[in-house]
Parts: C-alpha cells; structure tokens; sequence
C-alpha cells in the first residue's frame, strides 16, 4: 500500500497547520498543467492535427453530454464541468504511469471535487428559484401523510451526494491500483516459470483498469450534470 502514501515535498507550516506541498499535490499540478498543455498545444493551427482533433473531440463529448442532461440552461457552466471532466480523466491517467501517484485514490482528493459541486449546485439552484429551491425536498402527487417521511428520505438523500460522488471514485480507484501491485507482486514471487499467468492477467487488467479512468471521470461529470440539471431545471 506504499503507492498511496503521502509523502511531504516541501514541508510548511502556517499557524500551526500543516500546508506542506506534496506528492499529492505535485500530481495535481502535474495533471492541469498536462490539460493546459494539451488544449494550448491542440488550438493552435488552422488545420486541426491530432492534438487539436483530441481536443475537439473531448470539447462535443462533454458539451453533447451537458446539453443532453441539463438542456440549453446548462451553457454556462460548461467550463467548470469541461475542467472537472478533463482534471480527473488526466489524474486517473497519470495514475497509470508506474511510479507516478494516483491523486484520485484519496478521499480527501475525492471528496474536495465532490464538495464543489455540490456547494455549486445547491448555490446555483437558490440563485435561481429562491426559497422555491427548497420544494424539491417535498415529492409533489404524494399523500399528505407521506410528506414528512418523504421529505426526510429526500434531505437524507440529497447531502449524501457529496459521499456517494466521492467514494465512487476513490474506492474504483484505489481497489484497481492495489489489484495491479497485488498481481505484480505475484509475478516477481513466481519467477519466470510460474510468472506468466499472473503477467497475462495484470495486462488484461492494466486494459479494464484504463478504460475505468476513463468511466470513473465520465460517470463523474454525468452527475454532476445531473445534480446541475434539479437545481437548473426543477424537474423534482
């Protein structure tokens, strides 16, 4: 479990907190400066090569998926779901490079992005209904005797987003990194003879486990979406 450890780069303390820089946060800067780098580099011809082609199509991937779920309501905040979106594919991507550090693994990391959107969400939904925001905690064409009871069920539900967003992608995350070195210490336990079935098995693995990262930061922003989506639209 050595590849989750945090491990303090440059220590610092401010006020008796601990603020040291990180490896943790070493990969997160590693991760935006990879993304600016790629859309920089991708936007800068006239006729689109590879990188600009990558970019385009991840820019119509996510902005079909915005208008698909919150509808035309939904364009502003294409950039923060677009930066979402791009960040944690890139993180779980760089987490695939041995010796590199999975920032996404971590809950801290996790739940820190889940609670943005969150927060954002519930401040776009009363910025734009008001108190009226508040009515999606109580289901309409329900029975009055109902209510309470459902109106707890939808408060409990709704400030459990923030969990179920986070642990989705953490726990993904770190239980396909521990079966990668679990099955790679198998392969050095066994020697060349008896190496190979766990060797084949890691390969295919290290396939799923990309097409995972890719998923996980999919699923990510399709909630995010969704939960832009009730506080945008009031559907509820």
């Amino acid at each position: 479990m050595k590849q989750f450890d945090i491990e303090r780069l440059v220590p610092m303390e401010i006020g008796g907190v601990d603020v040291s820089f990180t490896n943790s946060a070493l990969w997160m800067v590693i991760a935006a400066g990879v993304v600016c780098a790629f859309l920089f580099s991708g936007s800068k011809k006239l006729v689109p090569g590879r990188l600009q082609s990558l970019g385009e199509l991840a820019y119509e991937f996510v902005s079909n998926m915005l208008r698909d779920i919150v509808g035309e309501k939904g364009r502003p905040f294409f950039p923060f779901i677009f930066t979402l979106f791009m960040f944690i594919l890139t993180a779980n991507m760089l987490g695939m490079v041995p010796g590199s550090f999975t920032v996404t693994s971590h809950i801290i990391v996790t739940l820190g992005l889940a609670l943005v959107v969150f927060i954002g969400s519930t401040i776009v939904g009363f910025a734009k209904n008001g108190v009226g925001y508040l009515k999606m905690f109580v289901p309409s064409g329900v029975p009055v005797a109902m209510v309470p009871l459902l109106t707890v069920i939808e408060v409990i539900s709704y400030f459990t987003r923030p969990v179920s967003l986070s642990v989705r992608l953490f726990a993904n995350m770190m239980a396909g990194h521990t079966m990668l070195k679990v099955f790679a210490s198998f392969v050095v336990a066994l020697g060349i003879l008896g190496g190979w079935a766990p060797l084949a098995f890691m390969v295919a693995f290290t396939g799923l486990e990309i097409l995972v990262a890719f998923l996980q930061a999919y699923v990510f922003a399709v909630l995010s979406c969704i939960y832009l989506n009730d506080a945008v639209n009031m559907h509820h």
